[in-house]
């Protein structure tokens, strides 16, 4: 199969409704790191889940060069099995404790094989992802999300797979999680082939394939290099559509002016064909001469305009919509020297658990300062969050809030009505709009004409979150603080950007809980917080080399 791992050709999909995704789409992935990157709805899961052989395709055919690999966004898991169950390792490892037992049994050595080593090979690779004080006994139930993604993987790695399809694995992972596994896919010598809105994790890549327009183009180097190679790409084609603009503008003037030129000489020519006395047969044979002429002079302006219309029209489709929330929002100021909120000896309980213990957690937020929370999963950042909105009630300690609007963005965004429009949802939030502003302000949050209309029901995950964003900032009264967990989880790219747009213009206090640095320095953290064993202290700000 020459350098290619994966081969698919003339590939066709539907669905069983008949909505297609994709048709004839070719191409090959080679050996090393390639980032699969497109908006959500694409079909980038879709197609990672043909090449695992999950979907049956429509048509064409996909061949796959060595053993594949496949982590699905969530694993397909039944029961509750133990750690060494998900491995696939717990048969060999209960034969290989019976013969150290004294069984002899020949099933057992069958069931081994050559793995003698499968134990070592199993507490290694869970060390490598962060997860070696696991044991292989322990049921799935009592490990995080993030554990479960992290053990899926190391699963997948222990297979040792020539071929690996990984679709989002760093969601639910924890910073730390997170470069685990950046480190542990850095060294992976096989084809991979990721699926990831994770900056992060794209920069690692040797390569991104853009999936648009059910077709795959090809950019060698990393995410930051296929960004600057999109947005160059991106000037010279909006370029070439001034370019072709003008062209059709000027075509259509000297089509115009050819026109008006040739009926002024059919003017004359009548005027003088009459004062020269020519016979009626002569005369009438120059004037078809002269409308020849001018016939075939319009069809020649007429062709060179369609050209140009042909070549506006292929300008048009090769520049790219770049929708990002461009918006002011003054209401949300707040003065530099004004507390927001004050949380003295702060305790939650949980589960029966108690958060925070010892002398609880302190926290004051000033002006319009940009907070990151971090902490590893479980830590207690939701709870902190819900604690400092109002939503629950803290188990000791004492709270104060300024007057104003905290707004609290949660990973469910529940805020909306799904029965309603979006239109309808923004009144609700500020009734007093005039309904021009209103619909000038749903536009610049890129909701425009039939859109507005829409019930929040049927949004996808970033179209519902522009729609919480335009009803939360652009609130009566407008918040003065702003609460978020895990706000990019789930978003594509180009849905994180927008995000970052808007948060840009919030001119309040913010505090956000995300394990996503590269978001978080986008968005301008000023300070940085880490929850951990029960305590909440002040960090520096991560290096970023």
């Amino acid at each position: 199969m020459s350098d290619a791992f994966v081969v698919c050709s003339n590939l066709s999909f539907s669905w069983p409704d008949d909505t297609p995704v994709f048709s004839d789409l070719s191409f090959s992935v080679p050996g090393g790191r390639t980032g699969l990157v497109a908006p959500n709805g694409a079909g980038k899961s879709t197609l990672e889940r043909l090449i695992a052989g999950e979907l049956r395709p429509t048509g064409g055919s996909i061949t796959v060069d060595g053993l594949l690999g496949y982590l699905p966004q969530t694993l397909p898991l039944a029961g509750d099995p133990a750690v060494a169950q998900v491995l696939g390792v717990a048969e060999r490892i209960a034969a290989l404790h019976a013969i150290e037992a004294g069984d002899a049994s020949e099933a057992h050595f069958a069931t081994i094989g050559d793995d003698w080593d499968i134990e070592e090979r199993s507490r290694s690779e869970l060390d490598r992802l962060g997860l070696g004080d696991l044991a292989l006994d322990r049921p799935l139930h009592t490990l995080s999300g993030g554990q479960v993604v992290s053990l899926g993987l190391a699963a997948q790695l222990l297979r040792r797979p020539d071929v690996l399809l990984l679709d989002e694995p760093t969601n639910n992972l924890d910073v730390a999680a997170r470069h685990k596994l950046y480190d542990v896919l850095t060294d992976f010598t096989g084809c991979l082939l990721l699926v990831s809105h994770d900056r992060e994790l794209l920069d690692r890549m040797d390569r991104i394939a853009e999936l648009e327009r059910g077709e795959i183009r090809w950019y060698g180097g990393n995410f930051t290099a296929y960004t600057e190679a999109v947005r160059a790409a991106r000037e010279v084609a909006e370029s070439n559509l001034r370019n072709a603009e003008q062209e059709v503008k000027r075509e259509r003037r000297e089509m115009q002016q050819a026109r008006e030129r040739a009926d002024r000489r059919a003017s004359n020519a009548s005027k003088n064909l009459k004062n020269a006395g020519l016979a009626r047969i002569v005369a009438g044979g120059l004037k078809r001469s002269a409308q020849e002429s001018a016939g075939k002079a319009q069809d020649t302006h007429s062709a060179r305009l369609g050209q140009a219309k042909a070549r506006l029209d292929e300008a048009g489709r090769a520049v790219r919509e770049e929708d990002r929330i461009v918006v002011d929002l003054p209401d949300t100021t707040v003065p530099a020297g004004r507390t927001v909120f004050t949380g003295t000896g702060m305790r939650a309980r949980f589960d029966d658990r108690e958060l925070f213990g010892g002398g609880g957690a302190d926290l004051v937020i000033r002006g319009p300062e940009r907070i990151a929370l971090t902490g590893a999963n479980g830590a207690g950042k939701s709870t902190l969050l819900r604690l400092v909105h109002g939503d629950l009630e803290p188990a000791g300690g004492e709270i104060r809030r300024a007057d104003g609007r905290i707004a609290y963005l949660s990973q469910r965004l529940d805020l909306l009505d799904l029965d309603r429009t979006v239109a309808e949802n923004l009144a609700a939030y500020a009734p007093s709009l005039p309904d021009a502003r209103r619909m000038n302000l749903l536009a610049r949050f890129l909701f425009r004409g039939a859109r507005v209309n829409l019930t929040v029901g049927v949004l996808s995950g970033g179209e519902r979150l522009r729609a919480t964003l335009a009803c939360v900032l652009c609130a009566e009264p407008a918040p003065q603080l702003l609460l978020l967990d895990e706000p990019t989880n789930n978003l594509d790219l180009v849905s994180v950007a927008q995000l970052e747009s808007a948060l840009t213009a919030y001119q309040g206090a913010f505090v956000v809980v995300s394990h996503d640095e590269r978001f978080l320095a986008e968005i301008g953290v000023q300070r940085w917080l880490r929850l951990a064993d029960g305590q909440l202290r002040e960090i520096a700000a991560p290096d970023r080399g």
